[in-house]
């Protein structure tokens, strides 16, 4: 399989229903920012954390997962969706971190280990794919837990970058006003 078609030299790409739109789409722009955060988690890997290591390689299989539902305007019963239980996963693990982590009693700034660092990164850049994906849901028909599952993403990236530098010995550095 070759890797390039120059079917996009035109500035024009394939959704998974062969339709064609714009580079440029709501829709292009999500899932393209969905690869981008997938791509900067797996720069995070490994953390040197067993537990948090398979908690990313499971998130970006799912990101992969959102990238399908969003790159899909109608999917077929068979067709890759995010669903409630791919949040719920994220639940469970923010939960079980947070179980190791000091309570939070106000902002972080984003920094701490090299990996706590790169999660924190990984997470602003999931926040702006959500914020993609609202816009392309004021649009077009989109799986409202896709959405969901971002949201809860970022707040799980969060908590794994806490734990990372709770486990690298780093302290939180905390905004002064």
């Amino acid at each position: 399989m070759k890797i390039y078609t120059g079917r996009g030299d035109e500035g024009m790409t394939d959704l998974r229903d062969m339709s064609r739109v714009s580079k440029t789409s709501p829709r292009i722009e999500a899932y393209g920012t969905v690869d981008e955060a997938n791509a900067l988690v797996g720069t995070v890997r490994p953390t040197g954390y067993d537990d948090v290591d398979e908690y990313l390689e499971r998130v970006q299989n799912h990101l992969h997962i959102v990238q399908a539902d969003f790159a899909n305007p109608e999917p077929d019963e068979d067709d890759p969706v995010v669903r409630e239980e791919h949040t719920e996963q994220l639940e469970d693990w923010i939960d079980a971190a947070d179980e190791e982590l000091d309570p939070l009693e106000s902002f972080v700034l984003p920094t701490g280990s090299e990996a706590g660092a790169a999660l924190h990164h990984a997470r602003t850049v999931v926040r702006r794919a959500e914020r993609r994906a609202v816009d392309l849901a004021g649009t077009d028909p989109v799986n409202a837990e896709a959405i969901a599952y971002l949201n809860r993403l970022s707040d799980a990236l969060f908590t794994f970058a806490r734990l990372v530098n709770k486990r690298d010995g780093v302290c939180e550095d905390r905004p002064s006003y």
